[in-house]
């Protein structure tokens, strides 16, 4: 039996280096935000509050998106609709990845939840900062929640996870080196907090290769996302 080949790569490696670049920067921005923040310990309130914060981190999301728009127009690079799985042709598979997105929600709270149970609950302080009040705010959060829910899939489960596994041919390595990346990524919100991310990013990564798609796994993110306004929350 012929050995079986390994998908194209998504893009050329100089564009996968310049994401990853992208990625620390952002990164580094976040953290100086957290930094700045009067949450931290700082006095005084960041010129335009947490709406301004949003506002970039919406922004940033979207250059990421464009970064891989551009990597995707490339000769002989995977279009961007195919590192999303296509797209929705009937009702019944609209429905049947919100049964997945929400499914897969459930597993991911037991999960939290067994998580905080073993290292307890995260330090709440390094990402406090991020924390909306007002409605503005609210509203803002809701829309850079559903922001990153479509823009990290893309950037993690979708670019990430399948140019590593053209890479190396083994979808294990590809889904952990990305949930890895995705962990580190948030390193601003403290230790414990990336470790829970990283496990996220990896059931996110099972999902989008099981089903082929990222759009089940771009609605759960962008709920569980969304949720974090309220008070009571996993740890």
């Amino acid at each position: 039996m012929a050995a079986k080949s390994k998908p194209p790569r998504v893009a050329p490696l100089w564009h996968s280096l310049g994401l990853l670049l992208l990625l620390l920067s952002i990164s580094l921005g976040f953290y100086h935000a957290q930094s700045a923040s009067p949450m931290a310990g700082n006095a005084g309130k960041l010129s335009g509050g947490n709406a301004r914060l949003y506002s970039a981190i919406i922004a940033s999301e979207w250059v990421l998106w464009l970064y891989i728009w551009i990597g995707s127009c490339q000769k002989g690079a995977v279009p961007m609709r195919e590192l999303i799985g296509g797209r929705w042709r009937t009702v019944k598979s609209v429905l049947l990845d919100i049964g997945f997105a929400a499914g897969f929600w459930l597993v991911w709270c037991v999960v939290a939840w067994a998580i905080g149970s073993v290292f307890g609950p995260g330090d709440s302080k390094p990402s406090s900062f991020l924390s909306p009040t007002g409605p503005v705010e609210v509203a803002l959060w809701v829309i850079m929640s559903m922001t990153a829910g479509f823009c990290e899939e893309l950037v993690y489960r979708g670019y990430l996870q399948k140019q590593l596994l053209a890479l190396t041919g083994s979808a294990t390595l590809a889904i952990t080196v990305q949930a890895s990346l995705f962990g580190v990524g948030h390193w601003y919100q403290g230790a414990k907090k990336v470790i829970i991310i990283a496990v996220l990013g990896a059931l996110f990564g099972v999902l989008a290769h099981w089903r082929k798609s990222l759009r089940p796994g771009m609605l759960s993110h962008a709920w569980e996302d969304v949720l974090n306004v309220i008070p009571i929350h996993f740890p």
